[in-house]
């Protein structure tokens, strides 16, 4: 399912890389905010005080438009920004990284610095699961009881077949099932509610919102 919002990640999640004896470890975490994201590279920095550098990268917001990077002692441009460009290629947010570099007596020059800080993360991300974030648009649809467990078992189908998700049930003077559909399946839901019950069943639409789902392995 295509959607206009960058991915996320769905845990954290840690890699080490070996170059010429220095020690590069990735950790990658979810981070929905700035706050989140500095809270995890405290306790990164915490766990591994005696690192030379703790060099970050995040990318948070729902559109991935905020970010923020730190080459902590590297030289300029060489760590926090090469990282944050490979979590901007992945096309990522929500998301912080932190590389912990253990010194290994061995010069790698800018050049190197990049490769490994880069490398370490898209090393790392290969590993994290990834979430799909995607716009869902609610769909309530009152169905008299008699017809409730017919109607449960084809939404439920319609659902599995058109990237939706299958919602809460509840039951009054009649039964109310909910549906959270893309919004290009809104038109495909009216049409195939009102075959499905010779036209005496539609949607009623409401607020759409955003929702990670996990990526097709």
């Amino acid at each position: 399912m295509s959607s206009p919002y960058p991915d996320t990640i769905a845990a954290p999640v840690s890699r080490e890389l070996v170059v010429k004896k220095s020690r590069f470890i990735a950790h990658l975490a979810p981070a929905g905010s700035v706050e989140e994201a500095e809270s995890v590279i405290a306790v990164i920095r915490k766990q591994y005080w005696d690192a030379r550098h703790n060099c970050t990268a995040m990318v948070t917001g729902i559109t991935g438009d905020q970010a923020r990077s730190s080459d902590d002692g590297e030289p300029s441009g060489t760590a926090g920004i090469p990282m944050l460009e490979m979590l901007r290629r992945r096309g990522l947010t929500d998301v912080v990284a932190v590389v912990t570099r253990y010194f290994g007596g061995v010069k790698l020059g800018a050049g190197g610095l990049v490769r490994a800080y880069s490398t370490a993360v898209s090393e790392a991300l290969d590993d994290a699961r990834l979430l799909h974030r995607v716009p869902l648009r609610e769909a309530r649809i009152d169905v008299p009881h008699a017809d409730a467990g017919r109607i449960d078992n084809a939404l439920r189908e319609w659902a599995t077949v058109h990237g939706s998700s299958f919602g809460d049930v509840t039951y009054g003077s009649s039964a109310t099932f909910t549906l959270w559909i893309p919004p290009a399946e809104q038109d495909p839901l009216v049409d195939d509610l009102a075959a499905l019950s010779a036209g005496s069943l539609s949607p009623v639409f409401g607020a759409t919102r955003v929702v990670d789902l996990p990526a097709a392995l």
